[in-house]
């Protein structure tokens, strides 16, 4: 199999794998139990707490444990808007991010919040000039993607906050920095980012996991009740086997990340060259520099069509974001693209694991399944 759709999930890598098997069959008592298994859980909750907070450059008392992803973004959005709602309440986002946030702002406009989509121009981008130009006095919250899971696209949150701070606002800043974790080097302190949200499925950890980094100072409210956990912030009794695999894989892909990095792009720059060559009516969609994802399009194909003939022969891509469940994505139709660009759009996203003989059979399947299926259209 070759797998190319790890924006939407990723292998889970052995050391996570032991770490969550560890947690369930040996270590598996419930961190608040004052006996022994209780607290040797407690102790790899806190372990397992520093070694997230430190591969982002913040400490361990601002790093709280969720589900996943979208638990983190409906926190953030939610209580972060609502605790901040004193300074007013505009709310500053893209027509781009991902649901998770993009369903918790329809939800702030059921409770009154005026919400600003800021659209991204035909390569993807958002500029800081219009992040800056669209920050208001009333504005008490902006939420800016760090990675744009669909086209790759970096966005300009250090210079949002920048621009928050030299406007003398007082609105809280939250990223979506899941599909940035470890595929960039992230430190919250230096994107000067108020609320993070990150997840474990995305960088070969277990899924069930993810976490939302609160600045140190921000009191926002929690999202969930209950027992107390997590400092009181996020009740529930804390999945120890996905927190464990979550950790686990941090502390494994940390040491990688620059080299995998550069291993991505590379794999990236040769897909853009088999294509040019191979398929040139093959058109790239945006100008994404995050390193493991390419989004691409065979205008007058079906995407469904490629993707099904792909699989077929054990490769596996995607026309988009895994969440989006067989409709058209609003990724590319925020970018003003054509219909018959976003029919036949695929998006192909990378690991370190990935080789270049796979980007290479990739691109010579889908020549292959293009002539077969569509000849018509040589």
């Amino acid at each position: 199999m070759i797998y190319f759709d790890n924006s939407a999930t990723t292998r889970v890598c052995p050391e996570a794998a032991e770490a969550a098997l560890a947690a369930m069959r040996v270590g598996f008592g419930n961190p608040s139990s004052g006996h022994g298994p209780g607290r040797e859980a407690a102790a790899l909750l806190l372990k397992s707490r520093e070694t997230v907070a430190k591969a982002i450059g913040a400490g361990k008392d601002e790093v709280f444990f969720t589900s996943g992803g979208t638990e983190a973004d409906n926190w953030a959005v939610l209580m972060g808007a609502a605790h901040n709602s004193r300074r007013g309440k505009h709310v500053l986002t893209t027509a781009v991010e991902h649901d998770a946030v993009l369903q918790p702002m329809k939800e702030l406009e059921r409770r009154g919040f005026e919400v600003e989509y800021l659209r991204p121009d035909a390569d993807g981008n958002i500029s800081p000039e219009r992040v800056e130009a669209a920050i208001r006095e009333d504005t008490c919250l902006v939420s800016l993607m760090l990675v744009n899971n669909e086209t790759g696209c970096v966005f300009p949150v250090e210079a949002a906050a920048r621009a928050i701070r030299q406007k003398g606002s007082r609105a809280l800043l939250h990223t979506d920095a899941v599909q940035g974790f470890l595929k960039l080097p992230i430190k919250a302190r230096s994107l000067g980012v108020d609320l993070m949200t990150l997840s474990s499925h995305k960088i070969h950890g277990p899924k069930g996991a993810g976490a939302l980094f609160i600045r140190k100072g921000l009191h926002l409210p929690p999202l969930l009740l209950g027992g107390g956990q997590e400092g009181g912030l996020r009740s529930g009794t804390e999945a120890m086997p996905a927190i464990a695999g979550f950790a686990a894989a941090v502390e494994a892909g940390l040491p990688r990340l620059t080299a995998d990095a550069a291993h991505m792009e590379a794999l990236k720059a040769r897909l853009l060259e088999l294509l040019a060559e191979k398929l040139p009516e093959a058109r790239r969609i945006g100008t994404g520099t995050a390193p493991h994802i390419v989004s691409l399009s065979l205008p007058g194909y079906r995407s469904e069509v490629l993707m099904n003939a792909l699989d077929a022969e054990g490769i596996c891509v995607s026309k988009g974001s895994a969440c989006k469940k067989g409709r058209r994505s609003h990724v590319l139709e925020a970018m003003g693209l054509d219909n018959a660009v976003m029919d036949g759009s695929l998006r192909v996203s990378f690991c370190g694991e990935n080789t270049m003989e796979e980007v290479e059979a990739f691109v010579e399947a889908l020549a292959r399944i293009k002539e077969k299926l569509y000849p018509s259209l040589r």
